[in-house]
């Protein structure tokens, strides 16, 4: 019995210890299934912050871009409402004045036709009298005059023009060159190729990950904020970039080299490396439009035709950088109105000036001749200025010595060996059309283009045309040219005849 007591009492004990380590591990169990639930709990509260941080930065960005892109797009049409204003009230004055042109105009033409029937009269009286008198009839002897002037004055027009031509050379040729090849001596200016990619080196080729980001987050968001592409490929160590606009290309290049040498590369600081960029290329801008104020000594231009000229050095034209050729250009009409006593001052500040349209010309209409008119109104050039400039192209005439020498400074820098180039399928074309131009008239038996196009040189039929008529196919082949080609500097039209006798001693 006490055996089985004591079995009894061992039972419940072990029972009941038993029980207690299983409520024990059951409580340590829960404690840390509790602590799991509630880490869970905080690290999916992180997670959703993270994303909604993530999102609230994307929408800031996606409204900015947005109201920026509506910003621009506002003052675009509010600028073209001013110009469409403007335009509408120039041709309300011109209408009002043409209608009462056209009421004069009228009441002439109404006298005139009166008094051309009296004097109609009058002359078939008169040809009814003089046929009668001669014995032949009114066609017949206007043919006979007609012919016999023409001859006259062919011949008289070519020995004139012959002569014209003969002391115009021999007086101003000479001096001519002499002041073009001492400006062309005493300036020359750097010359760039035109380029539509930026090379930028990275230091090692697993950067290239780190800026095309997760899923491409981060390239996206360079090229949204920049404009420009960028291109990766298997190029070692080096990431391309693309764009047609030099400025923004720039950007993105200063931008990205901030960001490798930073090494923190991710949407919100790429946002803020571009906006560095941004501000870092408009001081760059500026102190290009100041040095060249400075080098060219024009002083006194608006602080925002200054950014303007900065502007130009990122403008290339046929290759030519348009800043470097505005300098050069200055510089060429300057000593060219030194040397023939014109105003310094003003050939050089037009000069500078003449191409400031090309600075925005892809943002606003027209010509880059009408929007520099424009810009140099805006900010109070003086009218000797805006003419001198505006004749550059031929738009306007020349009414001051100035002007005509900006033109001539302009050819001048464009000319200049090496300045500009243009595709080998255009070269061709203007060769062409300049010998198809001169082998299109009659007489003519074989025309070369020489010296690239800058000359050409025409060999004509001697028993056709005498030495009178070569002059006068010179001015009409030269005219045509003038109409139909256009072309840089200036071509030269040479025509050679020759009659040769030959004989043989036997």
């Amino acid at each position: 019995m006490i055996f089985l007591v004591a079995i009894s009492i061992g039972v419940l004990a072990g029972y009941f210890v038993r029980k207690n380590i299983s409520e024990n591990k059951i409580g340590q169990a829960e404690t840390l299934a509790k602590e799991i639930v509630d880490k869970a709990s905080k690290d999916a509260e992180t997670v959703k912050k993270e994303k909604l941080l993530e999102a609230k930065e994307e929408i800031h960005k996606l409204r900015s871009e947005s109201e920026r892109e509506h910003k621009e797009r506002r003052n675009d049409l509010q600028k073209f409402e001013k110009r469409v204003v403007q335009k509408e009230e120039v041709i309300d004055k011109k209408l009002q004045s043409l209608e009462q042109k056209e009421n004069t105009l009228n009441q002439k033409i109404k006298d005139i036709a009166e008094k051309e029937e009296e004097i109609e009269e009058i002359k078939v009286k008169q040809l009814e009298k003089l046929e009668s008198i001669s014995g032949i009839t009114t066609e017949k002897a206007r043919e006979v005059i007609m012919d016999n002037a023409e001859k006259d004055v062919r011949r008289e027009m070519s020995i004139m023009i012959k002569d014209i031509e003969t002391k115009a050379k021999e007086e101003a040729e000479k001096k001519a060159r002499e002041i073009i090849g001492y400006a062309i001596q005493k300036c020359a200016a750097d010359h760039v190729a035109e380029t539509t990619v930026t090379v930028v080196n990275l230091p090692n080729d697993e950067m290239k990950g780190r800026i095309i980001g997760r899923e491409g987050r981060n390239i996206r968001t360079l090229e949204t904020l920049t404009g420009i592409d960028l291109i990766i490929d298997d190029t070692p160590e080096a990431v391309i970039l693309s764009g047609f606009d030099p400025i923004r290309r720039e950007v993105a290049r200063i931008a990205l080299e901030k960001l490798i040498s930073d090494g923190r590369i991710h949407p919100a600081r790429i946002e803020e490396m571009v906006e560095k960029a941004k501000k870092e290329v408009d001081n760059i801008i500026k102190e290009y439009g100041e040095e060249a104020a400075f080098e060219t000594g024009v002083h006194g231009l608006h602080p925002e035709l200054i950014k303007l000229l900065g502007r130009l050095n990122y403008r290339t034209s046929y290759g030519q950088n348009v800043l470097k050729h505005s300098i050069e250009l200055a510089h060429i009409a300057g000593i060219m109105a030194a040397e023939i006593g014109a105003d310094i001052k003003l050939a050089k500040r037009a000069g500078l000036l003449h191409d400031i349209g090309k600075a925005v010309d892809h943002e606003i209409e027209g010509t880059h001749v009408e929007i520099g008119m424009d810009l140099l109104r805006k900010y109070k050039e003086s009218k000797e200025v805006i003419h001198a400039m505006s004749t550059h192209h031929g738009d306007y005439e020349p009414q001051t010595i100035e002007a005509v020498l900006v033109t001539a400074a302009d050819a001048i820098s464009a000319a200049r060996p090496g300045a500009r180039r243009e595709t080998l399928e255009a070269y061709i074309k203007r060769l062409e059309k300049l010998e198809e131009i001169a082998s299109s008239y009659e007489g003519v038996e074989k025309s070369f283009a020489i010296q690239a196009g800058r000359e050409v040189r025409i060999m004509v039929k001697p028993e056709e045309l005498n030495d009178e008529d070569i002059y006068l196919l010179a001015r009409d082949i030269t005219k045509k040219i003038e109409e139909e080609l256009e072309y840089p500097g200036q071509i030269k039209v040479s025509i050679i005849r020759e009659t040769r006798a030959i004989e043989y001693a036997k």
